[in-house]
């Protein structure tokens, strides 16, 4: 059984499916948190913008099926997976987790496995995916990763969490947590807002020794966030010729016409975000540009994960304005400061951040979860 760190101890945690390494941003709660000892991606160009933001952080470039215990330096505390999602995504073709992406995670648990044999394995195992997992295979995906993790005897629990609670970003997200030899702040039942209607529906499906091993972790509910995707805008960022935007708004259903002119109508300056997506209308399929105003842009996603790059749309005087958003934008809406160094191509940082997590939301668990239950000190609110 994992021994307990003294308080004061120096956390480690090894990033797999590491990408950029936000996660590991978000673990280390500005040296306050976890020290992260290796990480690892099979992508080069994630790699390369790994060791550029994290120069001094052993990097293994390759896939994580190759990666064995021995490169694993000492006892990490925690090991954390954001394991690649576009086969679960409610937006994929969702072949689930026998899918060659998505089956990336037996790779990781294999390495788990291996250090388990050693005597040393995670007290606390971190699996981050898109809320598709709780579904997929007809919810045989979510069994099998819980079922792993409680057979090797580990209390695992879930939260379906939403960066929108902190960034002007909708953006819901699974969080699989579990422990084993340590003891994470936790709640009598589920609860809202982490712990949603399709994660208790996911929960009820899974067999009873599962059950069993169940936790329903408990994690404060942040004060009101204070940002709005205006907030996160660059101001110079040049905007789309007025026969481009006019084509654009010209695949609007009536419903989000009508919603655009009420805007223009009131004359007011409001900055809004916008995708194009394929409905299906009397069974012909149709191109649609959807837009929302309600503070918050769409989740960032990458064209694999089945969705085209987002707009900005800005409503001032009653004239429109359109333009794609930046990379320094989508940095920002995954809670990046504007000192992290992104790839030169905008399509390489769109599809960076496409893919990862965000920040705040890993500072919340970290502060709120991890750090109680490996220090015991008191669980803190989710700033």
């Amino acid at each position: 059984m994992p021994i307990r760190p003294a308080p004061d101890a120096d956390l480690t945690a090894c990033e797999f499916f590491a990408g950029g390494g936000l996660a590991g941003l978000g673990l280390s709660l500005d040296g306050a948190g976890f020290h992260t000892v290796l990480a690892n991606d099979i992508d080069a160009a994630k790699a390369r913008a790994f060791r550029a933001n994290h120069p001094d952080t052993p990097l293994i470039h390759d896939d994580v099926w190759t990666v064995t215990p021995d490169q694993i330096p000492g006892a990490p505390d925690l090991c954390w997976a954001s394991s690649p999602c576009q086969d679960v995504s409610l937006a994929g073709a969702r072949g689930g987790l026998k899918a060659q992406r998505s089956g990336a995670f037996w790779g990781f648990w294999k390495l788990m496995q291996g250090l388990d044999a050693e005597g040393r394995a995670p007290p606390v195992i971190v699996l981050e995916n898109v809320v598709g997992l709780l579904t997929s295979g007809e919810g045989q995906d979510f069994a099998a990763v819980c079922g792993a993790m409680a057979e090797a005897g580990y209390t695992v629990g879930a939260l379906e969490i939403d960066a929108g609670l902190w960034l002007p970003q909708s953006r819901p997200r699974l969080f699989i947590v579990a422990m084993r030899g340590v003891e994470g702040p936790r709640l009598p039942a589920p609860t809202q807002p982490f712990h949603s209607s399709r994660l208790i529906a996911a929960w009820e499906r899974l067999p009873e020794p599962v059950k069993t091993n169940w936790a329903w972790w408990r994690l404060a509910v942040p004060p009101r966030r204070n940002l709005d995707l205006a907030t996160v805008l660059e101001s110079d960022a040049p905007c789309f010729a007025p026969a481009e935007t006019q084509a654009l708004l010209a695949m609007l259903s009536p419903l989000h016409r009508a919603r655009l002119e009420a805007i223009q109508a009131s004359g007011e300056r409001r900055v809004g975000a916008a995708f194009r997506r394929v409905r299906v209308k009397n069974g012909q399929k149709l191109q649609r540009l959807e837009i929302r105003f309600d503070g918050l842009a769409g989740c960032l996603r990458t064209p694999s994960g089945g969705s085209s790059r987002q707009y900005v749309v800005i409503v001032e005087g009653g004239r429109i304005a359109m333009r794609r958003l930046t990379g320094r934008e989508a940095a920002r809406l995954m809670g990046v400061s504007d000192a992290y160094r992104l790839p030169a191509s905008e399509s390489a940082s769109l599809k960076l951040m496409g893919d990862a997590v965000a920040v705040p939301v890993v500072e919340a668990l970290t502060r709120g979860l991890f750090l109680p239950a490996l220090t015991g000190r008191q669980a803190e609110a989710a700033a």
